[in-house]
């Protein structure tokens, strides 16, 4: 079946997200496209992925010194009210990501990087033994809507300063989502409508976002 996976991971739940807004255009555009797939959407930020603890840490080891386990058997390995709860909250998080066919991710720039609640949700689904073998993501398409406040573009002063692009391309292609299956639309110069000094910046930023809505639409279209 056709399917979409929506996640946001922008703590700006009030409206002046840029990220939620590109992503939610995704969504629009995308089931418009394919009326009647399955669509899921996940908010990070109002329903946030526990960070790792020693329960998921526990098991994983375990899971490990058993070599390759998929995830219907983790299950069975678990020991104690804490591993199982741990399982239970990570178990799901898989499942989703492996049935989707596409994923849609909404990945604001802080300080840099990824935002913490995409970090955890990452961390949590990459159990041992979730994407290895047949469990690998080939095939699947992932599209990354990264907004910035600044420019980090090719060729500016701060290029070398975008750990988001690199950090999502390393992880996701370890996954086997590679070449045209990953895709990266960002808008920049966000600041530049608060901030007075950036005032310059202004028709830059506009075209930057206006560029970002013409190709989410056009992937989200594919």
């Amino acid at each position: 079946m056709t399917s979409l996976l929506h996640l946001d991971s922008s703590a700006d739940c009030s409206g002046g997200s840029l990220s939620r807004e590109l992503t939610a255009l995704f969504a629009a555009t995308w089931r418009e496209r394919h009326a009647g797939g399955e669509y899921r959407y996940r908010d990070l930020v109002a329903d946030p992925v526990p960070p790792l603890d020693s329960a998921y840490c526990a098991l994983g080891r375990r899971v490990e010194r058993h070599g390759s386990v998929p995830p219907e058997r983790v299950a069975a390995l678990a020991e104690g009210v804490a591993e199982r709860a741990a399982w239970e909250l990570t178990r799901p998080l898989i499942a989703e990501l492996r049935a989707a066919g596409t994923v849609v991710i909404g990945a604001p720039m802080y300080n840099f990087t990824v935002a913490a609640s995409l970090k955890a949700w990452i961390d949590r689904v990459t159990f041992p033994g979730a994407f290895e073998g047949a469990g690998l993501l080939n095939g699947k398409r992932v599209v990354v809507i990264s907004t910035r406040g600044g420019g980090y573009g090719p060729g500016t002063p701060q290029e070398a300063n975008d750990f988001v692009t690199p950090y999502l391309r390393g992880y996701f292609g370890r996954l086997g989502v590679t070449g045209d299956d990953l895709r990266f639309v960002c808008a920049e110069l966000t600041l530049a409508e608060l901030a007075p000094h950036l005032a310059s910046l202004r028709p830059a930023a506009a075209r930057s976002r206006e560029a970002a809505r013409v190709e989410t639409t056009a992937l989200a279209a594919l």
